[in-house]
């Protein structure tokens, strides 16, 4: 197995976006603030067992990502009828892989990859260029933000999994790593597949959007804009539709709405921006997954 290196890649084609982090101090010379920083080492804890028949852990190996994005596939390509461009047959690769922790579940008995997340650490995002949100939202109002923040994406269950075990083993290793790490905010962009609930036409996704913004919106000075909105003014938003179980997890954990979703063709879904504060937790879910 390919042990997975301290990310030395080239930066990407996003190119460096310096502004979008915090200027560093006055005083600091103007060739130190344009340079790209190391990444420091980020805390990994071992292997978890969850006495559930799964286990949790980090990828430490290449071959460990690319069972994550054989699964990543699988729901994206298979189940989504997602289009993504891959070096690799049968993987859903992107140019932020490379620059990500990535979080696996798997089947204790079988070692199968059955739950997955990916991790953007701020030290990483500065290196890349950018976060995968930047793609799709202009996050100008998140800059002060970032230094403690993270993105998470890719997440995906295997069909088989999707009883709310995976999950949850998933949201407390990301919470002990935001703990351990000094980190504390988490943004990502929830999907609501077009074809959700046997609703094909983006209706499902315009209705969601006037459910959670009447009640979930973040406070104004972190609003974002889409770079392509879903039209949603276009569309039947009356629908009474629930909305992905993945989002309204989120809102359980005191997630916030960051502004109006964007439409991704490839991945034939609308895009809800989310944030999430550690400080936001209730204290039942601090309780479950920080001991606190």
């Amino acid at each position: 197995m390919k042990e997975l290196p301290n990310p030395t890649f080239p930066l990407s084609q996003i190119g460096l976006r310096a502004a979008l982090w915090p200027a560093p101090a006055t005083g600091v010379p103007a060739v130190a603030r344009t340079s790209v920083p190391q990444a420091p080492a980020v805390i990994l804890p071992p292997v978890a067992d969850t006495k559930q028949g799964i286990t949790v852990g980090w990828a430490r190996h290449l071959d460990d990502v690319r069972a994550a994005q054989r699964l990543r596939y699988d729901v994206f390509v298979g189940e989504m009828g997602a289009r993504v461009s891959s070096p690799l047959a049968g993987h859903d690769i992107d140019l932020f892989d490379d620059f990500c922790e990535h979080l696996l579940v798997r089947d204790e008995l079988t070692q199968q990859v059955i739950g997955t997340y990916r991790v953007l650490t701020p030290a990483q995002a500065r290196r890349v260029g950018s976060t995968y949100s930047d793609t799709e939202f202009d996050l100008t109002r998140l800059r002060d933000l970032r230094e403690r923040m993270v993105e998470l994406g890719r997440s995906c269950v295997h069909p088989d999994h999707r009883q709310g075990g995976v999950i949850l083993a998933l949201w407390g290793a990301l919470a002990g790593f935001m703990h351990r790490n000094k980190l504390d905010t988490m943004i990502g962009c929830a999907s609501i597949p077009m074809s959700h609930n046997g609703v094909t036409n983006g209706d499902a996704a315009a209705s969601i959007w006037r459910q959670v913004s009447a009640k979930h919106m973040a406070p104004i000075q972190y609003q974002v804009q889409p770079r392509l909105p879903l039209p949603v003014e276009r569309l039947d938003s009356t629908l009474d539709v629930e909305p992905p179980a993945l989002i309204k997890g989120y809102l359980r954990l005191g997630a916030k709405v960051l502004g109006a979703p964007a439409w991704d063709p490839d991945f034939n879904a609308a895009d809800l921006p989310m944030l999430m504060r550690i400080d936001d937790l209730p204290a039942r879910y601090r309780k479950h997954f920080l001991g606190a």
